[in-house]
Protein backbone atom coordinates (compact mmCIF):
# COMPACT_ATOMS: atom_id res chain seq x y z
CA UNK A 1 0.00 0.00 0.00
CA UNK A 2 0.98 3.55 -0.56
CA UNK A 3 1.61 5.63 2.55
CA UNK A 4 -1.08 7.83 1.72
CA UNK A 5 -3.17 4.84 1.80
CA UNK A 6 -1.79 4.14 5.23
CA UNK A 7 -2.86 7.04 7.47
CA UNK A 8 -2.97 4.96 10.73
CA UNK A 9 1.14 4.12 10.14
CA UNK A 10 2.87 6.08 7.64
CA UNK A 11 5.24 7.66 9.74
CA UNK A 12 6.09 4.37 11.77
CA UNK A 13 9.13 2.58 11.07
CA UNK A 14 9.48 -0.94 13.13
CA UNK A 15 13.05 -0.81 14.97
CA UNK A 16 13.21 3.28 14.50
CA UNK A 17 12.59 5.98 17.38
CA UNK A 18 9.53 7.59 16.70
CA UNK A 19 9.05 11.34 15.10
CA UNK A 20 9.47 13.98 17.43
CA UNK A 21 7.49 17.48 16.73
CA UNK A 22 9.80 18.32 14.02
CA UNK A 23 10.21 15.55 12.10
CA UNK A 24 6.33 14.65 12.53
CA UNK A 25 5.64 18.51 11.05
CA UNK A 26 7.77 17.80 8.34
CA UNK A 27 6.09 14.38 7.63
CA UNK A 28 2.53 16.73 7.16
CA UNK A 29 1.39 16.11 10.83
CA UNK A 30 -0.12 19.25 12.46
CA UNK A 31 -1.47 20.00 9.24
CA UNK A 32 -5.38 19.18 10.79
CA UNK A 33 -4.58 20.92 14.09
CA UNK A 34 -3.66 24.35 12.83
CA UNK A 35 -6.40 23.86 9.51
CA UNK A 36 -9.18 23.45 12.21
CA UNK A 37 -8.58 24.85 15.23
CA UNK A 38 -10.25 28.29 15.37
CA UNK A 39 -11.10 28.29 12.01
CA UNK A 40 -13.84 25.16 10.63
CA UNK A 41 -16.96 25.22 12.70
CA UNK A 42 -16.95 22.02 15.29
CA UNK A 43 -20.66 21.20 13.11
CA UNK A 44 -19.34 20.90 10.03
CA UNK A 45 -16.56 18.81 11.21
CA UNK A 46 -19.01 16.66 13.09
CA UNK A 47 -20.59 15.95 9.80
CA UNK A 48 -17.74 15.09 8.34
CA UNK A 49 -16.63 12.25 10.76
CA UNK A 50 -20.81 11.43 10.60
CA UNK A 51 -20.62 10.79 6.60
CA UNK A 52 -17.10 8.81 6.58
CA UNK A 53 -18.70 5.84 8.25
CA UNK A 54 -15.88 5.14 10.84
CA UNK A 55 -16.93 3.01 13.20
CA UNK A 56 -15.49 2.12 17.07
CA UNK A 57 -12.18 0.25 16.46
CA UNK A 58 -12.09 -0.80 20.12
CA UNK A 59 -14.50 -3.90 19.19
CA UNK A 60 -17.87 -2.69 19.56
CA UNK A 61 -17.99 -0.97 16.58
CA UNK A 62 -20.51 2.02 17.32
CA UNK A 63 -20.20 4.87 14.68
CA UNK A 64 -18.10 7.48 16.01
CA UNK A 65 -20.09 10.48 14.32
CA UNK A 66 -23.36 9.46 15.85
CA UNK A 67 -21.46 8.77 19.35
CA UNK A 68 -20.34 12.25 19.42
CA UNK A 69 -23.68 13.54 17.79
CA UNK A 70 -24.92 12.76 21.34
CA UNK A 71 -23.14 15.10 23.12
CA UNK A 72 -24.34 18.78 23.69
CA UNK A 73 -23.42 21.68 22.21
CA UNK A 74 -23.87 25.51 21.39
CA UNK A 75 -24.08 27.89 24.28
CA UNK A 76 -26.25 26.83 26.65
CA UNK A 77 -24.27 23.72 26.41
CA UNK A 78 -22.02 22.61 29.96
CA UNK A 79 -18.77 24.39 29.87
CA UNK A 80 -17.04 21.13 31.03
CA UNK A 81 -16.69 18.34 28.74
CA UNK A 82 -14.56 15.34 28.20
CA UNK A 83 -12.60 13.70 25.59
CA UNK A 84 -11.40 10.32 27.38
CA UNK A 85 -8.67 8.08 25.30
CA UNK A 86 -9.28 4.31 26.15
CA UNK A 87 -5.80 3.66 25.86
CA UNK A 88 -6.26 0.76 28.34
CA UNK A 89 -5.77 -2.19 26.14
CA UNK A 90 -5.98 -5.77 27.62
CA UNK A 91 -7.84 -7.83 25.34
CA UNK A 92 -5.54 -11.04 24.81
CA UNK A 93 -4.41 -11.15 21.37
CA UNK A 94 -4.24 -7.52 21.04
CA UNK A 95 -1.36 -5.06 20.39
CA UNK A 96 -2.62 -2.83 17.70
CA UNK A 97 -2.57 0.79 20.47
CA UNK A 98 0.68 -0.52 21.53
CA UNK A 99 1.73 -0.21 18.06
CA UNK A 100 0.56 3.03 17.47
CA UNK A 101 1.33 4.63 20.46
CA UNK A 102 4.76 3.95 20.55
CA UNK A 103 4.95 4.23 16.87
CA UNK A 104 3.50 7.45 16.91
CA UNK A 105 2.80 9.30 19.52
CA UNK A 106 2.71 13.15 17.84
CA UNK A 107 -0.08 11.56 15.83
CA UNK A 108 -2.27 10.73 19.54
CA UNK A 109 -1.76 14.26 20.48
CA UNK A 110 -3.19 15.66 17.22
CA UNK A 111 -5.92 13.73 16.84
CA UNK A 112 -7.27 14.00 20.64
CA UNK A 113 -6.88 17.85 20.39
CA UNK A 114 -8.98 17.59 16.58
CA UNK A 115 -11.24 15.62 18.57
CA UNK A 116 -11.49 17.34 21.34
CA UNK A 117 -12.34 20.71 19.15
CA UNK A 118 -15.32 19.08 17.55
CA UNK A 119 -16.94 18.09 20.73
CA UNK A 120 -15.84 21.24 22.23
CA UNK A 121 -14.15 19.19 25.04
CA UNK A 122 -12.36 21.45 28.08
CA UNK A 123 -10.03 18.47 28.94
CA UNK A 124 -8.77 15.37 27.51
CA UNK A 125 -7.94 12.52 29.62
CA UNK A 126 -5.50 9.69 27.81
CA UNK A 127 -6.04 6.69 30.29
CA UNK A 128 -3.20 4.46 29.68
CA UNK A 129 -2.35 1.01 30.93
CA UNK A 130 0.48 0.34 33.86
CA UNK A 131 2.23 -2.27 31.36
CA UNK A 132 2.79 0.38 28.53
CA UNK A 133 5.95 2.16 30.35
CA UNK A 134 7.28 3.28 26.88
CA UNK A 135 4.33 4.53 25.29
CA UNK A 136 3.56 6.63 28.40
CA UNK A 137 7.18 8.06 28.40
CA UNK A 138 6.98 8.68 24.75
CA UNK A 139 3.11 10.20 25.26
CA UNK A 140 4.31 12.46 28.08
CA UNK A 141 7.43 13.67 25.80
CA UNK A 142 4.93 14.41 23.13
CA UNK A 143 2.39 16.50 25.03
CA UNK A 144 5.54 18.48 26.01
CA UNK A 145 6.75 19.13 22.83
CA UNK A 146 3.27 20.17 21.57
CA UNK A 147 2.52 22.42 24.46
CA UNK A 148 5.87 24.34 23.46
CA UNK A 149 4.45 24.90 20.06
CA UNK A 150 1.22 26.49 21.66
CA UNK A 151 -1.00 23.55 20.48
CA UNK A 152 -1.65 23.00 24.36
CA UNK A 153 -3.17 25.14 27.34
CA UNK A 154 -5.04 28.56 26.55
CA UNK A 155 -5.73 30.56 23.79
CA UNK A 156 -4.29 27.92 21.27
CA UNK A 157 -2.92 29.29 18.04
CA UNK A 158 -4.72 32.66 19.14
CA UNK A 159 -7.82 30.89 18.46
CA UNK A 160 -9.49 31.16 21.78
CA UNK A 161 -9.60 27.73 22.45
CA UNK A 162 -8.30 26.43 25.58
CA UNK A 163 -7.76 22.55 25.95
CA UNK A 164 -5.59 20.89 28.28
CA UNK A 165 -4.17 16.55 27.52
CA UNK A 166 -3.67 14.95 31.27
CA UNK A 167 -1.85 11.43 31.07
CA UNK A 168 -3.41 8.93 33.55
CA UNK A 169 -2.15 5.58 34.17
CA UNK A 170 -4.24 2.91 34.87
CA UNK A 171 -3.84 0.28 37.79
CA UNK A 172 -4.86 -1.97 34.79
CA UNK A 173 -8.08 -4.27 34.77
CA UNK A 174 -9.97 -5.44 31.78
CA UNK A 175 -13.10 -4.06 32.74
CA UNK A 176 -11.84 -0.81 32.09
CA UNK A 177 -12.60 -1.62 28.98
CA UNK A 178 -15.89 -0.97 29.61
CA UNK A 179 -16.32 2.80 29.17
CA UNK A 180 -18.55 3.78 32.27
CA UNK A 181 -15.97 1.11 34.36
CA UNK A 182 -13.01 2.97 32.96
CA UNK A 183 -14.45 6.55 33.92
CA UNK A 184 -15.78 5.20 37.47
CA UNK A 185 -11.45 4.75 37.94
CA UNK A 186 -10.62 7.95 36.58
CA UNK A 187 -12.86 9.30 39.48
CA UNK A 188 -11.01 7.07 41.81
CA UNK A 189 -13.68 4.79 42.38
CA UNK A 190 -13.78 0.70 41.97
CA UNK A 191 -13.40 -0.04 38.26
CA UNK A 192 -17.58 -1.15 37.63
CA UNK A 193 -20.07 -0.42 35.29
CA UNK A 194 -22.58 1.88 35.68
CA UNK A 195 -26.28 1.31 34.88
CA UNK A 196 -26.92 3.19 31.25
CA UNK A 197 -29.07 5.86 31.17
CA UNK A 198 -27.78 8.01 31.67
CA UNK A 199 -25.19 7.44 29.07
CA UNK A 200 -21.69 9.19 29.42
CA UNK A 201 -22.33 11.79 26.63
CA UNK A 202 -25.09 13.45 28.93
CA UNK A 203 -23.90 12.18 32.30
CA UNK A 204 -19.96 11.15 32.14
CA UNK A 205 -16.23 12.01 34.00
CA UNK A 206 -17.90 14.09 37.16
CA UNK A 207 -21.54 14.40 35.92
CA UNK A 208 -20.11 16.09 32.80
CA UNK A 209 -20.94 15.38 29.37
CA UNK A 210 -18.04 13.11 28.27
CA UNK A 211 -16.72 11.03 25.36
CA UNK A 212 -14.63 7.64 25.60
CA UNK A 213 -12.97 6.53 22.27
CA UNK A 214 -10.39 3.78 21.63
CA UNK A 215 -6.83 5.12 20.47
CA UNK A 216 -7.41 3.49 16.85
CA UNK A 217 -9.99 5.02 16.21
CA UNK A 218 -8.91 8.65 17.06
CA UNK A 219 -5.91 8.40 15.07
CA UNK A 220 -8.14 8.23 12.03
CA UNK A 221 -9.38 11.64 12.54
CA UNK A 222 -7.12 14.03 11.78
CA UNK A 223 -7.13 12.67 8.01
CA UNK A 224 -10.80 12.12 7.64
CA UNK A 225 -10.96 16.51 8.19
CA UNK A 226 -8.07 17.24 5.88
CA UNK A 227 -9.51 14.49 3.23
CA UNK A 228 -12.95 14.23 3.32
CA UNK A 229 -15.24 11.61 4.12
CA UNK A 230 -15.71 10.60 0.59
CA UNK A 231 -11.57 9.86 0.84
CA UNK A 232 -12.16 7.97 3.74
CA UNK A 233 -14.98 5.71 2.48
CA UNK A 234 -12.53 5.17 -0.47
CA UNK A 235 -9.86 3.50 1.58
CA UNK A 236 -12.65 0.30 2.67
CA UNK A 237 -13.11 -2.76 0.28
CA UNK A 238 -16.34 -2.90 1.31
CA UNK A 239 -19.12 -1.30 2.88
CA UNK A 240 -17.24 -0.13 5.91
CA UNK A 241 -14.84 3.13 5.00
CA UNK A 242 -10.90 2.91 5.66
CA UNK A 243 -7.96 0.84 7.26
CA UNK A 244 -7.71 -1.14 9.98
CA UNK A 245 -5.02 -2.32 11.74
CA UNK A 246 -5.27 -6.28 12.03
CA UNK A 247 -3.03 -8.41 13.49
CA UNK A 248 -2.56 -12.27 14.03
CA UNK A 249 -0.95 -14.83 17.08
CA UNK A 250 -0.97 -18.57 17.32
CA UNK A 251 1.33 -20.82 14.91
CA UNK A 252 1.78 -18.30 11.76
CA UNK A 253 5.16 -17.74 9.79
CA UNK A 254 4.42 -14.01 10.54
CA UNK A 255 2.92 -11.44 13.51
CA UNK A 256 1.34 -8.58 12.95
CA UNK A 257 -0.15 -5.80 12.90
CA UNK A 258 -0.65 -5.01 9.18
CA UNK A 259 -2.59 -1.50 8.33
CA UNK A 260 -4.98 -2.98 5.42
CA UNK A 261 -8.38 -1.58 4.36
CA UNK A 262 -11.81 -2.80 5.76
CA UNK A 263 -13.14 -5.34 4.33
CA UNK A 264 -9.50 -7.62 3.69
CA UNK A 265 -10.81 -11.51 3.01
CA UNK A 266 -9.89 -13.13 6.11
CA UNK A 267 -8.11 -16.03 4.26
CA UNK A 268 -5.95 -12.92 2.47
CA UNK A 269 -4.87 -11.95 6.22
CA UNK A 270 -4.11 -15.47 7.64
CA UNK A 271 -2.05 -16.83 4.62
CA UNK A 272 -0.51 -13.65 2.90
CA UNK A 273 0.04 -11.55 5.76
CA UNK A 274 0.73 -13.79 8.78
CA UNK A 275 2.18 -16.24 5.88
CA UNK A 276 -0.09 -19.15 6.73
CA UNK A 277 0.87 -21.81 9.61
CA UNK A 278 4.07 -23.02 10.93
CA UNK A 279 4.93 -26.02 8.90
CA UNK A 280 3.74 -29.32 10.08
CA UNK A 281 0.70 -27.59 11.63
CA UNK A 282 -2.82 -27.69 10.29
CA UNK A 283 -5.51 -24.48 10.73
CA UNK A 284 -8.52 -25.83 12.76
CA UNK A 285 -10.13 -21.87 13.08
CA UNK A 286 -9.52 -18.32 14.53
CA UNK A 287 -11.23 -15.74 16.97
CA UNK A 288 -10.67 -12.99 14.17
CA UNK A 289 -10.67 -10.25 16.84
CA UNK A 290 -9.29 -10.90 20.33
CA UNK A 291 -10.07 -13.30 23.09
CA UNK A 292 -14.10 -12.27 23.58
CA UNK A 293 -14.61 -13.37 20.17
CA UNK A 294 -16.31 -16.32 18.29
CA UNK A 295 -14.40 -19.07 16.43
CA UNK A 296 -14.60 -18.89 13.37
CA UNK A 297 -13.54 -22.00 10.43
CA UNK A 298 -12.24 -22.90 7.30
CA UNK A 299 -15.91 -21.86 5.61
CA UNK A 300 -15.49 -18.88 6.92
CA UNK A 301 -11.84 -17.44 5.39
CA UNK A 302 -13.71 -16.47 2.27
CA UNK A 303 -15.80 -13.27 4.60
CA UNK A 304 -14.27 -9.95 4.19
CA UNK A 305 -13.14 -8.49 7.48
CA UNK A 306 -15.75 -5.98 8.18
CA UNK A 307 -18.25 -5.87 11.19
CA UNK A 308 -21.42 -6.71 9.61
CA UNK A 309 -20.22 -9.94 7.68
CA UNK A 310 -18.51 -11.34 11.07
CA UNK A 311 -21.41 -10.60 12.73
CA UNK A 312 -23.52 -12.38 10.56
CA UNK A 313 -21.41 -15.50 10.97
CA UNK A 314 -21.73 -15.77 14.67
CA UNK A 315 -18.72 -13.86 16.09
CA UNK A 316 -17.49 -10.17 15.89
CA UNK A 317 -15.11 -8.49 14.23
CA UNK A 318 -13.83 -6.74 17.57
CA UNK A 319 -10.27 -5.69 17.59
CA UNK A 320 -9.18 -7.59 14.51
CA UNK A 321 -6.65 -9.64 15.94
CA UNK A 322 -6.80 -13.16 15.09
CA UNK A 323 -5.59 -15.36 17.65
CA UNK A 324 -5.16 -18.70 15.38
CA UNK A 325 -5.97 -22.71 16.82
CA UNK A 326 -3.72 -25.41 15.18
CA UNK A 327 -4.04 -28.56 15.20
CA UNK A 328 -1.84 -29.58 17.91
CA UNK A 329 -2.82 -26.98 20.49
CA UNK A 330 -5.14 -28.53 22.88
CA UNK A 331 -8.46 -26.58 22.15
CA UNK A 332 -9.90 -27.36 25.89
CA UNK A 333 -6.13 -25.77 27.15
CA UNK A 334 -7.00 -22.62 24.89
CA UNK A 335 -10.50 -22.52 26.85
CA UNK A 336 -9.74 -22.87 30.33
CA UNK A 337 -6.83 -20.69 29.95
CA UNK A 338 -9.26 -17.67 28.02
CA UNK A 339 -12.03 -18.20 30.67
CA UNK A 340 -9.33 -18.25 33.59
CA UNK A 341 -8.56 -14.53 32.29
CA UNK A 342 -12.13 -13.32 31.95
CA UNK A 343 -12.96 -15.19 35.65
CA UNK A 344 -10.11 -13.42 37.32
CA UNK A 345 -11.04 -9.80 35.00
CA UNK A 346 -14.16 -10.10 36.10
CA UNK A 347 -15.28 -7.30 38.50
CA UNK A 348 -17.98 -9.22 40.61
CA UNK A 349 -20.80 -6.56 39.88
CA UNK A 350 -23.01 -9.53 38.56
CA UNK A 351 -24.12 -13.11 39.56
CA UNK A 352 -23.60 -14.67 36.35
CA UNK A 353 -20.07 -13.60 35.56
CA UNK A 354 -18.69 -13.24 38.64
CA UNK A 355 -19.72 -17.27 39.67
CA UNK A 356 -20.21 -18.45 36.27
CA UNK A 357 -16.76 -17.65 34.94
CA UNK A 358 -15.00 -19.55 37.34
CA UNK A 359 -17.79 -22.35 36.90
CA UNK A 360 -16.50 -22.56 33.40
CA UNK A 361 -12.90 -22.66 33.73
CA UNK A 362 -13.36 -25.69 36.56
CA UNK A 363 -15.28 -27.76 34.42
CA UNK A 364 -12.99 -27.30 31.39
CA UNK A 365 -10.25 -27.98 33.19
CA UNK A 366 -11.63 -31.39 34.12
CA UNK A 367 -12.39 -31.57 30.43
CA UNK A 368 -9.03 -31.13 29.65
CA UNK A 369 -7.86 -33.72 32.22
CA UNK A 370 -9.69 -36.49 30.63
CA UNK A 371 -12.44 -35.86 33.75
CA UNK A 372 -15.53 -34.41 32.15
CA UNK A 373 -18.78 -36.12 32.16
CA UNK A 374 -21.62 -35.98 30.29
CA UNK A 375 -24.24 -33.74 33.13
CA UNK A 376 -20.62 -31.16 32.96
CA UNK A 377 -21.20 -30.94 29.20
CA UNK A 378 -24.77 -29.39 30.23
CA UNK A 379 -23.99 -27.04 32.14
CA UNK A 380 -21.39 -25.47 29.80
CA UNK A 381 -23.88 -25.33 27.82
CA UNK A 382 -25.85 -23.64 30.36
CA UNK A 383 -23.51 -20.88 30.75
CA UNK A 384 -23.66 -19.97 27.34
CA UNK A 385 -26.97 -19.04 27.68
CA UNK A 386 -26.62 -17.61 31.13
CA UNK A 387 -23.86 -15.62 30.57
CA UNK A 388 -25.25 -14.51 27.18
CA UNK A 389 -26.43 -10.74 26.02
CA UNK A 390 -28.43 -9.39 28.06
CA UNK A 391 -28.85 -11.37 31.06
CA UNK A 392 -25.13 -9.87 32.64
CA UNK A 393 -24.83 -6.52 33.96
CA UNK A 394 -22.42 -5.39 30.70
CA UNK A 395 -20.92 -7.29 27.93
CA UNK A 396 -17.66 -8.83 29.92
CA UNK A 397 -19.09 -12.28 30.36
CA UNK A 398 -21.03 -12.25 27.05
CA UNK A 399 -17.59 -11.70 25.52
CA UNK A 400 -16.06 -14.03 27.98
CA UNK A 401 -18.93 -17.03 26.88
CA UNK A 402 -18.49 -16.38 23.12
CA UNK A 403 -15.17 -18.39 22.30
CA UNK A 404 -16.96 -21.75 24.54
CA UNK A 405 -20.57 -20.85 22.63
CA UNK A 406 -18.74 -21.24 19.52
CA UNK A 407 -16.19 -24.24 20.00
CA UNK A 408 -18.82 -26.34 21.22
CA UNK A 409 -20.74 -25.97 17.98
CA UNK A 410 -17.83 -26.42 15.29
CA UNK A 411 -15.45 -28.50 17.97
CA UNK A 412 -17.91 -31.15 19.66
CA UNK A 413 -15.45 -34.05 18.89
CA UNK A 414 -13.39 -32.49 21.69
CA UNK A 415 -15.99 -32.26 24.46
CA UNK A 416 -16.68 -35.88 23.41
CA UNK A 417 -13.08 -36.97 23.13
CA UNK A 418 -13.06 -35.50 26.75
CA UNK A 419 -16.04 -37.97 28.23
CA UNK A 420 -14.36 -40.71 26.35
CA UNK A 421 -11.60 -40.67 28.33
CA UNK A 422 -13.08 -40.34 31.69
CA UNK A 423 -15.21 -43.54 30.65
Amino acid sequence: MRDEDRPLTRNIRPGEPPLDRAGYEEAGGYRALKAVIGRRDPGELLDIVKDSGLRGRGGAGFPTGMKWGFIPMGPDAPKQKYLIVNADEMEPGTFKDRFLLEGDPHQMVEAAIVAAWIIQASDVYIFVRDAYRRATDLLRAALAEAREAGYLGRNILGSGYELEVHLHTSAGRYICGEETALINALEGKRAVPRQKPPFPQSSGLWGRPSVVNNVETLYNIPHIVLRGAEWYRGLGKGADGGTKLFGASGRVKRKGPWELPMGTPLRELLEAHAGGMHDGHGFRGLLPGGASTGFLVDEHLDLPMDFDPIQNAGSRLGTGALIVLDDRTSLMGMLRNLEHFFARESCGWCTPCRDGLPWVERILAAFAAGRGTAEELDILEMHTRFCGMGKTFCAHAPGAIMPLETALKYFRDDFERGLTRAA
